[in-house]
């Protein structure tokens, strides 16, 4: 890690498979140097589009967030806030995610439609591409329960956004220690 660079981990539930037809419903977010530095967002939904699996997973209902979500447009300026809170200057936001793809397609969407920009740029590291490399392994070995085998953290996954925000941090800083050592 270089002081130039702060590595953020993000974690989002949705109520569905893609950004611009299905919501995001939460954000949560830490620094991976420093979990406790966190953000979790619920949003109010701007599609009722849903799939019920991904209501399920989460635990969290369109008709709840309605009422107590925070207006998309007000949670990204939030988030945005809090980056640019937890970042020193010069310092770029590092989008760092456990199927990042899925997850930076709808902080990115959500930013542009209601920022028109997003801090974090153009790219993320996807955790699961970085621990295919770092230890040559298959596609199908960077699943978390595999990565958390080999890798051992204190923390688990519970489909709540920061939660599992904290231990893809958690995840991740072992990763980049690891990294240190070879």
């Amino acid at each position: 890690m270089t002081n130039d660079e702060l590595y953020v981990s993000v974690d989002v539930e949705t109520s569905g498979p893609i950004p611009g037809e299905y919501s995001l419903l939460s954000i949560g977010a830490c620094l991976v140097a420093q979990p406790a530095t966190s953000i979790y967002l619920e949003l109010q939904p701007d599609s009722p589009k849903h799939d019920p699996e991904a209501l399920a997973v989460s635990g969290l209902t369109l008709e709840k967030l309605e009422r107590e979500g925070l207006a998309p447009r007000e949670a990204m300026h939030k988030f945005d806030q809090w980056l640019k809170s937890s970042c020193t200057t010069g310092q770029k936001v590092v989008f760092v995610g456990l199927n990042a793809p899925f997850d930076w397609s709808f902080v990115n969407f959500y930013f542009h439609k209601y920022l028109e920009t997003n801090p974090f740029g153009f790219t993320a590291i996807d955790m699961k591409a970085y621990f295919m490399g770092a230890y040559g392994c298959t596609w199908k070995e960077t699943k978390s329960s595999q990565m958390t085998v080999t890798l051992k953290p204190r923390s688990a996954p519970s489909h709540n956004a920061l939660d599992d925000a904290r231990f893809q941090a958690e995840l991740f800083a072992l990763m980049l220690a690891e990294r240190g050592k070879r």
